[in-house]
């Protein structure tokens, strides 16, 4: 029959509009910005630190190892050391960023800085409503703005956060076992001393003639040759 398929496409496309005012599995559009959607797990937008704890200057996993600033590929991420210490999650005492900014408005949000990083301390954030009139320091984010909770990390990425507290746990098992070793081993003997080595009789320094003694030794007198008188 002329026009079949048309027909049937007509037929389709009239199924599908009617269904999207009933079914839930056709509803396509939200009223934004009262509703909205729930983005995927894998979904990632801008980086953000995660510290663990209430306090999260204290709790900041980033040793300030630039390892993200160095392999960034649009360069917004700058990092200035500290001076002094604080202990990680294992207790060791590490440097923290004094200072940790990037600039989302040139974020490519590639993830890189997240894959590098080797202590956990970095992640992809969901968030996306981040728009400002402020075309500069409203978009440069310091590590305050950055630092969220490792509860929100679990919020947005539970799978992904649930392996990492995994590895890290196993991780501070294992120091606090080898400290525990370390400190029951019995101390190690002390070395003894080297003996100190005998001095010849040959070699020992002849002693000085006294003071005020004149006594000055004469050499014997040389044999007279032969023919001479002696």
């Amino acid at each position: 029959m002329l026009g079949e398929g048309i027909l049937k496409g007509l037929a389709e496309t009239a199924k599908n509009f009617a269904g999207s005012f009933v079914d839930k599995e056709r509803l396509t559009t939200v009223e934004y910005p009262e509703q909205k959607l729930e983005l995927p797990e894998a979904s990632r937008n801008f980086p953000f630190l995660v510290y663990d704890g209430p306090e999260w200057q204290a709790g900041l996993r980033c040793v300030a190892c630039q390892i993200c600033e160095k392999e960034c590929p649009p360069k917004c991420i700058y990092i200035e050391k500290s001076k002094d210490k604080k202990p990680d999650f294992v207790g060791k005492l590490q440097i923290y960023p004094a200072k940790f900014d990037i600039d989302i408005s040139v974020c490519m949000s590639c993830q890189i800085c997240v894959e590098v990083c080797p202590f956990d301390a970095i992640k992809m954030d969901k968030e996306y409503e981040l728009s400002t009139d402020d075309r500069f320091g409203g978009l440069l984010l310091d590590r305050q703005q950055l630092a969220k909770s490792n509860e929100y990390y679990h919020k947005i990425h539970p799978t992904e956060a649930s392996e990492v507290d995994g590895r890290l746990a196993e991780e501070k098992a294992k120091a606090e076992a080898k400290a525990k070793a370390a400190a029951a081993a019995p101390p190690k003997p002390a070395a003894p001393a080297p003996a100190a080595a005998a001095t010849p009789a040959s070699a020992a320094p002849k002693a000085a003639p006294a003071a005020g003694s004149t006594k000055t030794e004469v050499p014997p007198p040389a044999p007279p040759k032969e023919g001479e008188a002696r």
